[in-house]
């Protein structure tokens, strides 16, 4: 009879690296509006593509308008997302933000400050937050940060 064999656990240590800044602006303007003082202040081209869609209560579909801009670099992708549709919201803890700016930037990660001042230029914002990744427990945040 052959004795069993022992079995070893190996606990891999796995560092996340998370390689996009998340901004929560607050502004009255609508969408298209925003998305023209960015394109103009930050220098990219932010385009209307197929909103982030999620069912809400009584599987009502729910669509939260996103424009995109990965032009300049494929490796750095900029995102503005709706945090409202209607009295709907895609991330409900961030109840008082009305859009997410996403930036995707694997190679700079210090230009959060240079962004910050940048978005806090532009009139049609009233305020800027830089939105910390790990203390939103939201199943809807990986629809943001795709």
């Amino acid at each position: 009879m052959k004795k069993p064999q022992k079995i070893t656990r190996v606990k891999l240590q796995i560092e996340e690296i998370n390689d996009f800044i998340l901004f929560g602006l607050v502004s009255s303007e609508p969408d298209y509006k925003l998305s023209l003082a960015l394109n103009k202040k930050l220098s990219v081209s932010l385009k209307n593509i197929s909103p982030v869609m999620i069912f809400g209560e009584n599987e009502k579909e729910l669509l939260f308008s996103r424009f995109s801009d990965s032009s300049e670099s494929p490796d750095r992708i900029f995102n503005l997302i709706s945090n409202r549709s209607g009295k709907y919201f895609l991330l409900k803890k961030l109840r008082n933000i009305d859009y997410i700016f996403h930036i995707h930037d694997p190679e700079n990660r210090n230009i959060v400050s240079e962004i910050t001042s940048s978005l806090r230029e532009i009139d049609t914002i009233t305020a800027v937050f830089n939105i910390d990744i790990d203390s939103i427990k939201d199943r809807n945040l990986n629809l943001v940060i795709q």
